[in-house]
């Protein structure tokens, strides 16, 4: 995902999330002034309209080009301004995993074989200038998606749809692109390359939003983007430094059930330093009593601070996003071409010094699945190579004298060098002490981001151990299984994340089966099986899920999060 960590081709890494620490409903926010089923409280403390909500961010929203972003799902800052086909149903945990219409009528009508999916437009749905939405504004905001000066979206349209492959964009190919398909102004449809039953899913990524044809500048469009949500862009500094949002009077909301849209303005500052952020919500005074944060997380010292102030720790959440850290093997290499190898590694792990490595749990949770532990991922608990909390080295011993190293061996584990709690020396530190202790001698090969992710990424030139993440685009298998494990998706002339590059045609054929699936719940018990099978072939080594705590200021009202992209929706907050 197109966001401040790792940019992936499929799949994103993910931002974080934020529930109540106090244990009241999480969509009552942080003094418990709503009910607890999300709706308001009837209190004088209950969310109104009015006032201005700030966003004190580090990483800048730039390229607010609804084509050049990377976001999914709904309930970030985007959302506010560009609607979707469909979008994430806004509830707080797992309600939030369920895709809902937002500009269609419903979640799309698919074919027999899940080949082709039909959508229908509400009516009465209009831009900020009061023009109508048409079919065919989406169709041209999809088309302009593939256009090489507006690249940095999501790639799956590209890979999805009939001619996304070849397909230059519509300033290159007037025709446009025939898989997308208006009959009528209010209906379009998708023809597909082969069957996506998660297509619901991927329609709710900004580009399916509308882009009337005649408004469209091109590269320059970022600089004054058409709205079809319920604000609208008055103010772009520096490339999204300062973003500064509207209402936009057009927007319906009896067009729209997800967005509360409560305050009167939005103030995106970013570019922000973490600390300072988190003192300033942390302080609370004049606007910064009215802000919230959607990328940066409290740290352990912080948090420590925290615990002491009642008050100040009713105002930290805890979230959790569908994001595994975990040993990656690149079975190409020896000796980790042998099975016995890989076992004795996993046997030999120490989770618990790991977490503690992490930042401790109340920000890390130990793994042994490589699907986060979500009911819409398909998770299915499974351990193949207990090892308990602390690791079991005298089975690590037993094995590798079997593969063949009696005496133990010496290999090296890759790492970047960024202090980022999942790839970081620490990390890496606490899995060398650990496997240490079962006669491993590791040599830790630490890198700088940029040659670190080029090394794991590569076919050619990934090591044969080393420390990788993976987070999904949508909560489903789908997006966490396939990159990694599909051998199609192998990439040897660019970013590879099949790090194992397994090729396997009986889970290639899994896969597919699964993809057909419209009914999701069964599609999500057959991903939890596919992990569990590939689980026991020992290609990678999952570490711990990552827990995320974040402040809000004390006059923000009505948080809601979700286990979907785990950010704080911007679209439901309120303030005093």
């Amino acid at each position: 995902m197109r966001r401040s960590s790792v940019i992936s081709r499929r799949v994103a890494a993910a931002a974080v999330s934020l529930v109540l620490a106090s244990g009241a409903a999480a969509c009552a926010g942080p003094e418990g002034t709503g009910a607890a089923d999300g709706t308001p409280g009837k209190d004088s403390g209950a969310p109104r309209k009015g006032g201005t909500l700030t966003v004190l961010n580090s990483e800048p929203q730039t390229d607010f080009d609804p084509a050049r972003l990377y976001t999914s799902g709904g309930g970030n800052v985007p959302s506010l301004v560009f609607r979707t086909l469909t979008t994430r149903n806004r509830e707080e945990g797992a309600a939030g995993t369920e895709v809902v219409p937002d500009l269609a009528t419903d979640t799309g009508r698919p074919n027999k074989d899940a080949t082709e999916w039909t959508f229908t437009l509400k009516e009465g749905l209009k831009f900020e200038d009061g023009t109508p939405i048409t079919s065919a504004d989406i169709k041209h905001g999809v088309e302009r998606s593939f256009a090489a000066e507006l690249s940095g979206g999501a790639p799956y349209l590209r890979d999805w749809l009939i001619g996304g492959d070849t397909y230059q964009g519509p300033y290159k190919d007037k025709k446009g692109l025939a898989s997308v398909a208006t009959p009528d102004a209010r209906t379009i449809v998708f023809k597909l390359r082969k069957p996506e039953g998660e297509f619901p899913f991927v329609a709710t990524q900004t580009q399916f939003a509308p882009v009337p044809k005649a408004k469209d500048t091109g590269a320059k469009y970022e600089e004054h983007p058409l709205s079809s949500g319920p604000y609208k862009v008055v103010r772009n500094e520096n490339d999204g430094e300062r973003l500064v949002l509207e209402r936009n009077t057009h927007w319906d909301p009896k067009t729209d059930e997800e967005r509360k849209a409560y305050p009167d303005r939005i103030d995106v500052r970013s570019g922000l330093d973490e600390a300072v952020i988190n003192q300033r919500l942390a302080t609370s005074t004049g606007a910064d009593s009215a802000a919230v944060t959607t990328d940066t997380n409290l740290g352990p010292a912080e948090l420590a601070q925290v615990g002491s102030d009642k008050a100040l720790a009713a105002r930290v959440g805890t979230g959790h996003f569908g994001y595994t850290n975990y040993l990656a093997f690149n079975p190409k290499v020896k000796p980790f071409d042998n099975p016995k190898v890989r076992q004795a590694i996993s046997y030999a792990i120490n989770r618990t010094s790991v977490v503690n490595a992490a930042g401790g749990s109340a920000l890390a949770e130990a793994a042994t699945t490589f699907l986060p532990e979500r009911e819409s991922f398909g998770y299915t608990p499974y351990d193949h190579f207990p090892a308990g909390k602390t690791g079991d080295p005298e089975k690590a011993k037993a094995l590798l004298k079997e593969a063949g190293y009696p005496s133990g061996l010496t290999i090296t584990l890759l790492h970047s060098t960024a202090q980022n709690r999942a790839t970081s020396p620490e990390i890496a530190t606490a899995v060398q002490e650990a496997l240490g202790k079962a006669g491993i001698k590791v040599e830790l090969d630490g890198q700088e981001p940029n040659s670190f992710n080029e090394k794991r990424w590569s076919v050619k030139d990934a090591p044969g151990f080393f420390l990788s993440r993976w987070g999904a685009d949508w909560p489903a298998g789908g997006p966490f299984l396939a990159p990694i494990f599909d051998g199609r998706q192998i990439v040897t002339n660019g970013s590879n994340y099949n790090h194992a590059q397994l090729n396997d045609p009986a889970v290639n054929q899994e896969i597919d089966e699964i993809n057909k699936l419209t009914d999701l719940k069964a599609a999500a018990v057959r991903w939890g099986a596919l992990d569990k099978k590939i689980g026991a072939q020992a290609l990678d080594v999952p570490l711990f899920h990552p827990v995320y705590k974040r402040l809000v200021g004390k006059s923000v009202k009505n948080v809601v999060i979700s286990d979907w992209t785990g950010v704080l929706d911007v679209s439901q907050v309120a303030v005093k």
